[in-house]
């Protein structure tokens, strides 16, 4: 299947974004009034958060080959999106690596908390604008569009909100509630579908004189069906059985569907060296 050899970037990209996505929910509920226990949990269930996103750090540099090539991709920030996307995602994952150490040591000033989150939250967003544009690329048609920006930022609401749920929905001190989130997944949901309709329909009028792009993803429906079953399966647990054990399923399957989802962008994947005719 086209898109495999680049699997260390297929985790890496959604598990930040969903790790974007869930901090954002998570500096909303740590921005609401919460007993010591609530932000005692809350503050050790960020951990989850700060290894799935040291995971795709881990994978990005795999993907590079050695550390000293991630290093280096930095000489460029400013000039390069690549290196840009580096350096924003450095910042954040140390903005919120501070943040939990400080919390979990019960070291952090109160009146300099929610700002630090919102800053934080804020950093996330640079980062996954970072990301977003560079793939933005002249000489790839397939992404070069509003769709790329749709897909990623669409991970960060859909996987974001439901990896964000399960852990904050498995708080037994919860005084925050999260009755909206699911409405946010199925909005995000709902976009994804009409996202992927018209994907598929101008696939069709991209080519160069050597390459059909429709021709690349030969499975790219059967693979749609199965990301967006299991999407939807997702939903309705997220819904209908708000548990925690149901609830961690559900950010499982979602976060698994959006890696086959990212399967499929990387397999469009084609050049042309000249405008595209459609």
């Amino acid at each position: 299947m086209n898109g495999l050899h680049e699997l260390p970037l297929i985790i890496f990209t959604v598990l930040a974004q969903s790790v974007v996505g869930a901090w954002l929910l998570f500096s909303w509920a740590l921005c609401q009034p919460n007993t010591a226990q609530s932000k005692q949990y809350l503050h050790k269930a960020m951990f989850v958060l700060l290894v799935l996103l040291g995971i795709g750090f881990f994978c990005s540099i795999l993907h590079l080959g050695s550390p000293f090539r991630a290093f280096n991709s930095l000489n460029r920030v400013g000039s390069s999106m690549l290196s840009n996307e580096i350096a924003s995602g450095a910042v954040f994952f140390t903005f919120a690596g501070l943040y939990w150490l400080l919390g979990i040591l019960g070291k952090m000033p109160e009146g300099l908390e929610k700002i630090w989150l919102i800053l934080t939250a804020l950093l996330g967003l640079v980062f996954m604008y970072m990301m977003n544009n560079v793939y933005h690329i002249n000489t790839v048609p397939t992404w070069n569009s509003a769709l790329t920006s749709w897909q990623f930022y669409l991970t960060v609401i859909i996987g974001g909100s439901a990896l964000g749920y399960a852990l904050l929905n498995a708080n037994p001190h919860k005084e925050y509630r999260l009755c909206s989130v699911p409405y946010i997944y199925l909005a995000g949901l709902f976009f994804a579908v009409i996202v992927v309709i018209y994907q598929a329909f101008g696939l069709g009028h991209i080519h160069s004189s050597v390459q059909q792009a429709v021709n690349l993803a030969p499975d790219f429906a059967n693979l749609q069906a199965l990301r967006f079953t299991l999407l939807a399966l997702a939903a309705i647990a997220l819904c209908k059985h708000p548990k925690t054990w149901a609830s961690g399923v559900a950010a499982f399957a979602v976060i698994f569907a959006e890696m086959i989802g990212r399967l499929l962008f990387y397999a469009l994947h084609m050049t042309v060296g000249t405008a595209v005719a459609g």
